[in-house]
Protein backbone atom coordinates (compact mmCIF):
# COMPACT_ATOMS: atom_id res chain seq x y z
CA UNK A 1 0.00 0.00 0.00
CA UNK A 2 1.22 3.86 -0.60
CA UNK A 3 2.84 5.20 2.04
CA UNK A 4 0.78 8.02 3.70
CA UNK A 5 1.59 11.42 3.48
CA UNK A 6 0.24 15.05 4.33
CA UNK A 7 2.21 16.72 1.86
CA UNK A 8 -0.76 17.57 -0.16
CA UNK A 9 -3.20 20.13 0.14
CA UNK A 10 -6.20 19.80 2.39
CA UNK A 11 -8.32 21.18 0.50
CA UNK A 12 -7.57 18.57 -2.12
CA UNK A 13 -7.25 15.90 -0.04
CA UNK A 14 -10.56 15.98 1.42
CA UNK A 15 -12.31 16.23 -1.90
CA UNK A 16 -10.39 12.81 -2.99
CA UNK A 17 -12.31 9.69 -3.15
CA UNK A 18 -9.93 6.75 -2.73
CA UNK A 19 -9.96 3.01 -3.63
CA UNK A 20 -10.08 1.11 -0.40
CA UNK A 21 -5.85 0.91 -1.23
CA UNK A 22 -5.84 4.14 -0.94
CA UNK A 23 -5.14 5.36 -4.74
CA UNK A 24 -6.98 7.32 -7.68
CA UNK A 25 -6.73 6.16 -11.29
CA UNK A 26 -5.22 9.24 -13.10
CA UNK A 27 -5.87 9.63 -17.26
CA UNK A 28 -2.79 11.41 -18.80
CA UNK A 29 -3.96 13.23 -21.56
CA UNK A 30 -1.90 14.71 -24.71
CA UNK A 31 -2.80 18.32 -23.98
CA UNK A 32 -2.66 19.78 -27.25
CA UNK A 33 -4.14 16.86 -29.52
CA UNK A 34 -6.62 15.32 -26.56
CA UNK A 35 -4.69 11.78 -27.46
CA UNK A 36 -5.75 9.73 -24.31
CA UNK A 37 -1.86 8.71 -23.93
CA UNK A 38 -2.32 6.42 -20.03
CA UNK A 39 -3.68 5.14 -17.45
CA UNK A 40 -1.84 5.47 -13.89
CA UNK A 41 -2.76 5.41 -10.20
CA UNK A 42 -1.46 8.26 -7.63
CA UNK A 43 -2.03 8.45 -3.97
CA UNK A 44 -2.10 11.86 -1.98
CA UNK A 45 1.66 11.97 -2.21
CA UNK A 46 1.85 11.35 -5.99
CA UNK A 47 -0.39 13.68 -6.85
CA UNK A 48 1.36 16.23 -4.58
CA UNK A 49 4.40 15.66 -6.42
CA UNK A 50 3.04 15.86 -9.74
CA UNK A 51 1.50 19.45 -8.76
CA UNK A 52 4.91 20.59 -7.64
CA UNK A 53 7.47 19.18 -9.65
CA UNK A 54 5.35 19.10 -12.81
CA UNK A 55 6.18 15.73 -13.75
CA UNK A 56 3.94 13.03 -13.76
CA UNK A 57 4.53 10.43 -10.54
CA UNK A 58 2.53 7.58 -10.31
CA UNK A 59 2.17 4.68 -7.60
CA UNK A 60 3.34 1.31 -9.70
CA UNK A 61 0.78 -1.35 -8.22
CA UNK A 62 3.61 -4.33 -8.85
CA UNK A 63 6.88 -2.64 -7.79
CA UNK A 64 5.30 -1.18 -4.70
CA UNK A 65 6.71 2.43 -4.66
CA UNK A 66 6.96 5.62 -6.48
CA UNK A 67 8.02 6.63 -10.31
CA UNK A 68 8.46 9.44 -12.12
CA UNK A 69 7.55 8.89 -16.03
CA UNK A 70 10.36 8.85 -17.60
CA UNK A 71 12.68 8.40 -15.32
CA UNK A 72 14.67 5.49 -16.81
CA UNK A 73 13.00 5.56 -20.40
CA UNK A 74 13.22 9.28 -21.28
CA UNK A 75 9.19 8.72 -22.05
CA UNK A 76 8.61 11.62 -20.21
CA UNK A 77 5.28 13.65 -19.32
CA UNK A 78 5.58 17.52 -18.25
CA UNK A 79 2.47 18.43 -16.91
CA UNK A 80 0.58 21.26 -18.00
CA UNK A 81 -2.87 20.69 -15.99
CA UNK A 82 -4.63 18.64 -13.42
CA UNK A 83 -8.53 18.35 -12.92
CA UNK A 84 -10.44 16.14 -10.79
CA UNK A 85 -13.55 14.81 -12.22
CA UNK A 86 -17.13 15.65 -11.24
CA UNK A 87 -17.09 12.57 -8.36
CA UNK A 88 -13.29 13.51 -7.47
CA UNK A 89 -12.48 9.87 -7.95
CA UNK A 90 -10.41 10.24 -10.68
CA UNK A 91 -7.48 12.55 -12.30
CA UNK A 92 -6.78 13.99 -15.56
CA UNK A 93 -3.06 15.30 -15.89
CA UNK A 94 -2.84 16.92 -19.11
CA UNK A 95 0.83 16.57 -20.49
CA UNK A 96 3.35 17.02 -22.76
CA UNK A 97 4.48 13.59 -23.82
CA UNK A 98 7.68 12.99 -24.75
CA UNK A 99 8.39 9.58 -26.30
CA UNK A 100 6.11 6.75 -25.90
CA UNK A 101 3.67 6.74 -23.08
CA UNK A 102 2.82 2.43 -23.08
CA UNK A 103 5.17 0.13 -21.44
CA UNK A 104 5.62 -0.97 -24.92
CA UNK A 105 7.45 1.84 -26.25
CA UNK A 106 3.85 2.89 -28.35
CA UNK A 107 2.48 6.09 -28.52
CA UNK A 108 -0.42 5.07 -26.20
CA UNK A 109 -1.75 2.22 -24.12
CA UNK A 110 -4.77 2.15 -26.72
CA UNK A 111 -3.56 2.30 -29.95
CA UNK A 112 -2.24 -1.19 -30.28
CA UNK A 113 -6.17 -3.04 -29.77
CA UNK A 114 -9.15 -1.54 -31.11
CA UNK A 115 -12.57 -3.76 -29.92
CA UNK A 116 -15.11 -4.06 -32.58
CA UNK A 117 -18.06 -2.08 -31.33
CA UNK A 118 -21.26 -1.35 -33.07
CA UNK A 119 -21.32 2.18 -34.30
CA UNK A 120 -24.66 4.20 -34.43
CA UNK A 121 -25.84 7.44 -35.72
CA UNK A 122 -27.10 9.83 -33.06
CA UNK A 123 -30.84 10.47 -33.23
CA UNK A 124 -32.05 13.66 -35.40
CA UNK A 125 -33.59 14.90 -32.09
CA UNK A 126 -30.72 14.63 -29.98
CA UNK A 127 -31.51 11.89 -27.43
Amino acid sequence: MPVPSSNLDPKIADRLKRSADGLVPAIAQQYDTGEVLMLGWMDDEALHRTLTTGRCTYWSRSRREYWVKGESSGHQQWVKSVALDCDADTVLVKVDQVGGACHTGDRTCWDADVLDAVVGERPADGS
